[in-house]
């Protein structure tokens, strides 16, 4: 520990308001001087400044002599500073110390005077220096760059202190002093992550310029005697001159007390920093304010991060997080007594801490861009996949910082072991509140408090109508988004009661719909009967590949070039199969070979079916084709197909005499035999009991083909024609409510998450409903703009319409007996540009203390409008919930520069 002087003080005893006044002439005079570059500052401890500070601000008259404070002891600030340092020449101050939180900066005059009176120490100078594009901008260097310099071939090393402001040439001389060499003896080398990054070859640039960090290693490369660089691969294999890649960093990079460039590199704030000292108003319990340069309300929130290889989707994400009101007054605070080290779920609590230094270091004043390198090491370390230079997907990214850092944060440190009971009819508001408690009592940290919220999940069984009710935490919402872009496609629409001709129809689908909004549109334009529906189906090579009975497959499996056929059959029959008419045409080889579209007749299980009525089924499905001077006049009999009144329509139709149509079909038995049907009318057919769908064969001779208009059959057209364009419509923008909505309805679960029934005991393809239940403080929500299927990747550009006032989600949460309104206020989104794999995030960030938004472009940051925040790139979307007249606002946390700066609004 560094020795903290005591020095015997015999000046006379001042009093309080004398202390004050010298301060404040000291302090007018520093603030009529011309700052510049190189001056000195001081740290002085914030425990100490508070004591001093209710010292000079107590009013005597109004107190009694047992409650006169008494002079503050010499100044000790051996809390700033490190129990050891790398050398005896400097002294290393604590890593995460926070200006306004930890300590406060003077001026060296102002240092000195305390220093006169109470004595104490150690001194800890830092100076001043310009930074910023424009070099303009006067910042204290808190913390100067701290490297390690590795001297190869000759397996060496040694730390060294130094500005950022000094050159590249002041580094070179300097590590060659320390090792002993000639100036023309040594190459210095960028080696963060230790591999040769760059040659620094430039010596008149500034350290800063060269992007060097702090805890960063220097490769100092002894040049051989024939002028060649002597290289660690030829030294040491275990190094090269390999691709650069990220390792983790000895330690987090720190940051550097900034202050603006306004008023001769002094905030505007600077003349009611000297009224402090006029006036009895210092209020302890708001925090310090810092005396000489200040940096009060200068930029606050405003940094940006520097892009070091496709890291933005992380650049993205932080800001949203660390501009999270509730997460900036958490991380600025003390927030390690909450870490927990031992959590196996965890990562050691080193996730957090590195969190929290760097959105403490984002939070500094200032507006100077880093790279945030050890945080992504030391993310890669915990989440591999985050390792590299590849571009990732945000949302991701965002899922593991949160369930990272509430294991880290888990205030839970032995986890009980907990049964979930049934509801048994219980009430829904007591089996939550219980489903709650389990949760909280395995799972309570920061992250559960602001950002978990509950939905009630409900399975119904398809079989037995079990129901089952659960209520589980969620930590953000992930939103299906239909296209806003149209497919046209194109479908022949078949009756197979012999009603219409086939027709071919042209509708309009969202681009990645499902099968029902395809039956639905076609429902709509060929004036569907009560109770009639669409059976669709693909066809290929004049056969059917295969039915889309599942109403939720989506329509991107099915290709531009596909064919497909929709065939209205009777809503209500159930216990059926499907009889599938092939047609068939002779070659010049004498071979019977599929042709044409199948047709489609539902047949009932339990009826008795002969091979007459499957001559009449043939007759009617093909009867719309049949030529006018073939026709004869027709009636309905008894309906083989039919199982009630409400089907009669589907009934094969029975000439009045004997003018049918003698047809040759042949039947597919249950072993794959032929059978002739087109004698022995009053033989019953023996359909197979395995199969749903029964294969009959119609060979077209040429008489035959005389009779009927076969152009209905053939060349039956693709679902995206060639040359047919949509014409240009104005879009409109999907709403966020809408998205909701969807999220919130009931539908299967898809084959692969089938749920186990506990009363069937077998797997079911349950229904599903979600309802909200308890909204958090902050929600995420995540629109799913990226689609995924087996034949396509995809990105989403529909424009959603987000609220950013006034999003009430009231209507939406189940739970009645929850009085309060759940309105919510957008503050952050991350937006993502560009295609799937090459594109771009950002962030637009509201600072809630200026009621301003901003667009976060890694380390471009600029203000914007409020109508510039709604865009087709909005991917993760941050609400806060509004506070209502009864539930005020927190009053905020204690900025770590400003005493009036509050987080809320």
């Amino acid at each position: 520990m560094a020795e903290v002087l005591m020095m015997d003080v015999s000046s006379p005893v001042r009093s309080p308001e004398e202390e004050r006044l010298v301060m404040r002439d000291i302090a007018m005079a520093d603030g009529e001087a011309q700052s510049k570059e190189g001056d000195t500052f001081c740290l002085i401890t914030q425990r100490w400044w508070r004591t001093w500070s209710a010292f000079v601000n107590q009013n005597p008259t109004t107190s009694s002599s047992s409650s006169i404070l008494q002079r503050p002891p010499s100044i000790d600030n051996s809390d700033l500073i490190c129990e050891s340092s790398p050398d005896n020449s400097t002294i290393d101050i604590l890593d995460t110390l926070v200006e306004g939180t930890d300590y406060i900066l003077v001026t060296e005059k102002i240092w000195n005077q305390f220093y006169e009176w109470y004595g104490g120490g150690p001194t800890l100078a830092r100076k001043a220096i310009i930074r910023g594009s424009s070099q303009t901008e006067l910042t204290v260097e808190v913390y100067p760059l701290r490297l390690q310099l590795h001297l190869m071939p000759r397996v060496d090393h040694s730390y060294i202190r130094m500005s950022r402001r000094e050159t590249v040439g002041e580094l070179h001389r300097k590590a060659c002093e320390i090792f002993g060499l000639d100036s023309d003896q040594a190459n210095i080398w960028d080696y963060y992550g230790r591999r040769k990054h760059a040659l620094l070859n430039d010596l008149d640039k500034t350290l800063d310029d060269v992007n060097i960090q702090t805890d960063q290693d220097i490769l100092v490369e002894v040049i051989d005697h024939s002028g060649s660089n002597t290289t660690a691969v030829q030294v040491n294999g275990s190094l090269g001159n390999g691709p650069f890649t990220v390792l983790e960093p000895s330690r987090m990079n720190h940051s550097i007390t900034r202050c603006s460039s306004t008023n001769n590199g002094f905030s505007r704030s600077y003349n009611s920093e000297i009224s402090q000292f006029q006036n009895v108003t210092l209020a302890t319990e708001k925090g310090p304010t810092s005396v000489g340069v200040s940096t009060r309300g200068s930029c606050i929130g405003q940094i940006g991060l520097l892009n070091f290889g496709n890291t933005c989707f992380m650049n993205s994400a932080i800001q949203c997080l660390v501009h999270t009101p509730e997460f900036a007054r958490f991380f600025n605070g003390d927030f390690h007594q909450e870490i927990n080290w031992q959590n196996p779920l965890g990562m050691e609590g080193e996730l957090a801490m590195a969190f929290g230094e760097l959105l403490r270091r984002l939070w500094a004043p200032g507006r100077t861009a880093f790279a945030p390198r050890a945080f992504k090491a030391k993310l890669a370390r915990f989440a591999p996949q985050f390792g590299g230079h590849n571009q990732h997907d945000s949302q991701e990214l965002l899922a593991f910082l949160l369930d990272g850092l509430h294991e880290d944060l888990n205030r839970v440190k032995n986890k009980p072991y907990i049964k979930s009971r049934d509801t048994d009819g219980r009430p829904d508001e007591q089996v939550a509140d219980e489903y709650w408690a389990n949760h909280i009592s395995r799972n309570d940290s920061i992250i559960v408090d602001v950002c978990q919220g509950q939905y009630k999940s409900t399975l119904i069984c398809p079989v037995c109508d079990k129901i089952s009710v659960t209520f589980d935490p969620f930590m953000y919402l992930s939103l299906p988004l239909q296209s806003a872009t149209p497919r046209i496609m194109t479908v022949t629409v078949f009756s197979c009661d012999g009603s219409l001709v086939p027709a071919t129809c042209t509708v309009t689908v969202p681009k990645l719909g499902r099968s029902r909004d395809l039956i639905q549109a076609l429902s709509n334009v060929c004036s569907l009967k009560q109770n009639e529906k669409i059976l669709l189906a693909e066809i290929q090579n004049h056969a059917i590949n295969r039915f889309f009975e599942d109403a939720h497959m989506s329509l991107s499996s099915i290709k531009d070039d596909a064919c497909l056929s929709a065939y209205k059959i009777p809503k209500l029959m159930t216990n059926n199969r499907y009889l599938l008419l092939v047609n068939r045409r002779e070659d010049p080889e004498g071979m019977w070979k599929p042709h044409g579209t199948p047709l489609v007749f539902p047949i009932s299980n339990d009826a008795t079916i002969t091979r007459g009525d499957i001559q009449l089924i043939a007759n009617t499905m093909l009867s719309p084709m049949l030529k006018p001077e073939n026709a004869a006049p027709i009636t309905s009999s008894g309906p083989p197909s039919a199982t009630n009144g409400s089907e009669k329509e589907y009934s094969p139709c029975k000439e009045n005499g004997d003018s049918l149509v003698k047809l040759p079909l042949k039947l597919v038995n249950g072993n794959n035999d032929l059978i002739d049907i087109s004698i022995g009318e009053e033989k019953t057919v023996n359909l197979s009991s395995s199969s749903m769908s029964v294969v009959l064969y119609i060979d077209w001779s040429p008489e035959l083909l005389n009779k009927f208009e076969m152009r209905y059959l053939e060349n039956l057209p693709e679902v995206s024609r060639n040359g047919h364009a949509p014409k240009k419509t104005r879009v409109e923008p999907l709403s966020l409510y809408t998205c909701i909505e969807a999220f919130l309805r009931e539908e299967p679960l898809v084959p692969e998450d089938m749920w186990f029934c506990p009363q069937c005991k077998e797997r079911r393809q349950a229904s599903k409903k979600l309802d909200l239940w308890r909204l958090p403080e902050v929600l995420v929500i995540h629109l799913k703009r990226f689609a995924y299927s087996r034949t396509m990747k995809s990105k989403l550009e529909t424009l959603v319409n987000f609220p950013i006032h006034d999003f009430d989600l009231t209507k939406y949460v189940a739970n009645k007996n929850s009085s309060h309104p759940q309105i919510y206020e957008l503050y952050a989104l991350a937006n993502h540009y560009g295609n799937l794999g090459s594109g771009h995030y950002t962030a637009h960030v509201k600072l809630i203390h200026e009621n301003k938004w901003y667009n976060f472009d890694d380390n471009h940051v600029s203000a914007i409008g409020e109508d510039d925040v709604r865009s087709n790139a909005a991917y993760v979307l941050f609400y806060r919930k509004a506070k209502t007249d009864d539930a005020p606002l927190s009053s905020g946390a204690h900025s770590s520069s400003a005493q009036n700066f509050s987080f809320f609004r």
